[in-house]
């Protein structure tokens, strides 16, 4: 019998978050009989949210705080209260107290979502101090591959993860990507964005995880640089960022040019729905991502929404992307966002176009939740 009590949780993802509440809770909302609860970290209720899907509180401090340990109590108090069927884990630290759960009651049930490949991460991001990483890595690649062998199944958020991760078993496994969802009563643009003519000014876009490995300061110095050959070029940097340092620069660099650069968020998380809106508003999107073991074989999540909304894109030398977005004519290549050839690209801004088919249809969430019901309906 199909679970009719689930719940999906992550303790740094926002409730609100696009993947965890906005793919998978809403998707798994829309029959009739189900109740579906997200457990994170704390952000609104969506007010448009149905009546059978439900938020919870598990971190209220930061991510370093000792609320990251209080929010394992709160989980497993969850578990008691609310009694799921089906648990959907969004975070490798709350694998053990799902296994946990799971182990106690024959119904009981739960699907590991790999957004990340957590261990990699570990490595090679420099955010842990580097006597720590390799512990770290080994104990949360430790903690995956003991829970793959429990779980009912596993959920790669990337396709390079089937290759990536030993405990991913093709038999139990199965890609969800990360497309796009229209909010409810969303209307998707009914044409493709139009590059401006001077004197307009032409609105760049900086969207997501506010970062130097990222490249925002790449993605500023990119702006000043194609001013030179496009004047009115101005751009918004809209997301987190959770490095203390690197916002504190950042600042810095939007106070020295408040003309030319607009940061929305920065220091607090930024609702899905106003990312949506920088999105219609602007002409071109900037993924000015560094070459990096942790993203170069994933596809952004900014890739897929740009498309959905028939964004132009400037992207850097990864052949997976430029091949995905050229294939929807949605793209130019800047091997150099530091330096980029303003004049040269200017002219193909103007001379490209773009999106000629419109929004491309497999960039949406639809064929994802198809998938999504189709591994829920196979537990029994």
């Amino acid at each position: 019998m199909p679970p009719t009590t689930i719940l999906l949780a992550s303790v740094l993802k926002p409730l609100d978050d696009t993947r965890m509440f906005g793919k998978f809770g809403r998707t798994l909302a829309e029959r009739p009989g189900i109740q579906v609860h997200v457990a994170g970290r704390r952000a609104p209720h969506p007010p448009d949210a149905p009546a059978n899907l439900h938020t919870h509180e598990l971190l209220v401090g930061s991510r370093l705080s000792w609320q990251r340990l209080a929010a394992q109590w709160r989980y497993w108090r969850l578990l008691q209260r609310v009694q799921p069927q089906l648990v959907v884990v969004h975070a490798p630290e709350l694998l053990p107290l799902a296994r946990l759960w799971c182990s106690q009651g024959r119904e009981r049930h739960f699907i590991y979502d790999v957004r990340e490949n957590y261990a990699l991460n570990i490595l090679t991001q420099q955010v842990y101090p580097q006597a720590l990483r390799q512990l770290l890595a080994r104990l949360v690649r430790r903690i995956e591959t003991t829970a793959a062998r429990q779980a009912a199944a596993l959920v790669l958020a990337e396709r390079s993860y089937a290759g990536e991760l030993p405990f991913a078993e093709p038999a139990r496994t199965v890609v969800l990507e990360n497309k796009y969802q229209s909010p409810p009563g969303e209307p998707l643009p009914a044409a493709r964005h139009v590059l401006p003519l001077p004197p307009a000014p032409l609105e760049l876009l900086y969207s997501g995880t506010i970062s130097e490995l990222n490249g925002v300061f790449d993605a500023i110095a990119f702006t000043h640089a194609f001013r030179r050959a496009w004047p009115t070029a101005r751009l918004t940097i809209i997301g987190f960022c959770q490095q203390p340092e690197v916002l504190r620069r950042l600042e810095q660099a939007v106070a020295a040019a408040p003309n030319v650069l607009t940061l929305i968020g920065g220091d607090q998380l930024v609702p899905h729905r106003e990312v949506v809106q920088a999105i219609q508003r602007s002409h071109l999107g900037l993924l000015p991502y560094r070459p990096h073991p942790s993203t170069w074989r994933c596809l952004p999540t900014k890739l897929f929404e740009y498309a959905a909304h028939g964004l132009p894109m400037l992207l850097p030398d990864n052949a997976l992307w430029l091949t995905t977005a050229r294939a929807y004519g949605a793209a130019l290549r800047c091997a150099d966002f530091a330096q980029p050839p303003a004049q040269q690209l200017a002219e193909e801004l103007r001379q490209t176009r773009f999106y000629p088919q419109g929004a491309p249809e497999k960039v949406f969430w639809a064929s994802e939740a198809t998938k999504l019901w189709a591994v829920v309906d196979a537990i029994r």
